[in-house]
């Protein structure tokens, strides 16, 4: 994943529309993080970023995160503490392996609308859109230069 050729071919509406699609059928949360400096541990800059971006301030603690840094070719997706004790590791893995899979063939907006969408629908299972929802967390993606 290159740096350059990553934030060139990213196309931040469909990400976007993505977590709008996906969040309209849940009361969770999704954001995405571009990094722009390296993160040998993702998860641990990722992590930063959730409470940075105060993402476990959701009234249901039901934020993802997906946290890419392409200088590092690094990524990872994250939940908070409801999310995680819904969905487990397996879950966290192959949402990974799939994203993995289209940044290995270049397809770095479509790993990453996959990644929403995998996540939409997790947690559209686990935490189904109420009457009352509100959108808690801005939908466009986040870019940490």
């Amino acid at each position: 994943m290159r740096h350059r050729k990553f934030v060139d071919q990213l196309a931040h509406e469909r990400i976007h529309a993505a977590i709008r699609a996906a969040e309209e059928k849940s009361s969770g949360e999704i954001r995405v993080m571009i990094s722009h400096k390296p993160a040998p541990d993702p998860v641990a800059k990722a992590q930063e970023a959730f409470l940075k971006l105060r993402m476990q301030a959701t009234k249901h603690r039901n934020a993802v995160l997906i946290f890419v840094a392409p200088r590092s070719r690094t990524f990872a997706v994250i939940g908070d503490e409801a999310v995680h004790a819904k969905c487990g590791e397996s879950f966290w893995r192959e949402l990974a392996a799939a994203m993995t899979g289209h940044f290995q063939r270049g397809e770095f907006t479509d790993g990453i609308v996959n990644g929403i969408n995998r996540a939409g629908e997790m947690l559209a299972v686990h935490f189904p859109h109420e009457p009352d929802d509100k959108n808690e967390l801005p939908d466009d993606v986040v870019e940490d230069v």
